[in-house]
């Protein structure tokens, strides 16, 4: 009877770790984003990934003391909740357009949204 439960022991835990490591990768994986939306949303906001010795680090562009090493699993969804707080006292949607504003509330970039498509990601991504 033990034998029978041995020689499914080893395929059981190559199974079980290729489901974990499976599950890890999707969970750390970035968000899907709109490349012209987001590419030019990305100028403006001060959070960007710095690439260090000991791996990727969350810098602030405007604080140089703000500094964060979140781990590999939870970087980028770390680096998304950081924009997505940012954008919503940052980005206003005025009918098809983007408005991106400085710390003042100032308008310093308008970007119209040509589709659909484009509009949902601001909504989805930002939250507004």
């Amino acid at each position: 009877m033990m034998s029978k439960f041995k020689k499914y022991l080893l395929p059981a835990f190559f199974l079980a770790f290729l489901l974990i490591g499976i599950s890890a990768f999707l969970q750390s994986k970035p968000s899907p984003k709109n490349a012209r939306v987001y590419k030019t949303v990305k100028q403006f906001s001060p959070y960007t990934l710095e690439k260090r010795f000991g791996g990727l680090e969350i810098i602030n562009k405007e604080d140089p003391e703000f500094k964060e090493k979140p781990d590999n699993m939870t970087l980028f969804k770390e680096f998304e909740r950081l924009e997505k707080a940012w954008g919503k006292k940052h980005l206003k949607l005025e009918k098809s357009t983007l408005v991106i504003m400085d710390n003042n509330g100032t308008t310093v970039h308008t970007l119209p949204l040509h589709s659909k498509d484009e509009t949902d990601f601001v909504h989805r991504y930002y939250g507004i």
